[in-house]
């Protein structure tokens, strides 16, 4: 178990570069991936209740202890996050297919990969925490309300589809997850210890599918849609750190706000795209899942450093 302890950590903490890795090899060699594409839904079924087995109540509780920042956090991620994917989209000269897609990835929750990122940035991680939790909750109801209201335009959209979709895929394995954790408690410690192994396993599947499968569409319009792709993260991690100063967060609050606003459950925009979509739709979310892991790192970084240099100015001000 130990063992497995070791390579479930090495694996997470170098997950940028697994999926940089295998969505090259699925490009170069799509026919050894097209299979996997079957099983996508499943895949991040497992993820989300790996998630769940994760989460706790005072996940929640904290949710309720500063509602007004779980808030903002949470509106943020709904409301900027779209609207960027809109303005990106309806400027930029795009196939409906990829429209839907970039708007799609916009409107989904934040993913986990947010959390990690809030620590190393030393920022608050258990709101980030907190507004991952309630987002994915409330995912049901706004992802699929909210690419209605964007997208319906390109392509009809069935918001009802839409909303049983991430029931089934998204909701009850976190449910189960939470269940499980419940009833098993401490018996299942062990195994929350390979999540990030399978976590990792899980995306980089769904995106290496997603990469094969469009491979030839990709090479002809990837360019772009890595650009609009960079685009939507970066302004998204800028406008959130921007909430966050606008409504008088602390300095870790604000940098726990930009993470959540910037990064997405990319792989719940694959499978989604795939599902209702052309499969060129769920190209954005992969390229979003390999760009983000690695501007995540990027963000968090620079956060680190910020903070360190403030740190080290304040003390020389107090010894001088």
């Amino acid at each position: 178990m130990k063992a497995l302890e070791r390579v479930s950590s090495f694996v997470g903490n170098t997950f940028a570069i697994w999926v940089v890795l295998f969505a090259i090899l699925s490009f170069l060699v799509p026919a050894g991936f097209t299979w996997l594409a079957a099983y996508i839904t499943p895949l991040l079924g497992i993820i989300m209740f790996g998630m769940g087995l994760t989460l706790s109540t005072s996940d929640f509780k904290e949710a309720f202890k500063r509602p007004k920042e779980v808030a903002i956090g949470v509106v943020g991620q709904f409301l900027i996050m779209p609207l960027i994917a809109f303005a990106l989209v309806t400027i930029l000269p795009v196939s409906k297919e990829v429209a839907i897609g970039v708007i799609l990835v916009g409107c989904c929750p934040g993913g986990t990969s947010s959390n990690v990122m809030t620590y190393l940035s030393k920022g608050d991680t258990a709101l980030s925490v907190s507004i991952t939790a309630v987002s994915t909750i409330l995912a049901p109801v706004l992802t699929p309300a909210l690419i209605f209201l964007f997208a319906s335009q390109w392509l009809e959209v069935s918001a009802a589809s839409l909303f049983v979709s991430i029931v089934q895929i998204v909701l009850v394995p976190i449910l189960l997850g939470l269940l499980v954790k419940g009833l098993l408690k401490d018996k299942v410690e062990a195994g929350v210890k390979a999540i990030p192994l399978v976590s990792v396993i899980g995306i980089v599947a769904i995106v290496a599918a997603v990469v094969s499968v469009n491979q030839e569409q990709i090479a002809k319009m990837g360019l772009l849609i890595f650009l609009i792709v960079v685009l939507h993260n970066t302004f998204g991690y800028l406008l959130g750190y921007g909430l966050g100063k606008l409504t008088k967060m602390d300095p870790k609050q604000q940098k726990a706000v930009s993470i959540e606003v910037g990064m997405q459950n990319s792989g719940l925009g694959a499978t989604l795209a795939a599902a209702h979509f052309n499969p060129l739709s769920a190209v954005p979310s992969a390229i979003f899942s390999v760009w983000h892991n690695i501007s995540g790192p990027i963000v968090a970084t620079v956060f680190r450093k910020l903070q360190e240099k403030e740190n080290n100015n304040l003390q020389k001000s107090e010894s001088a």
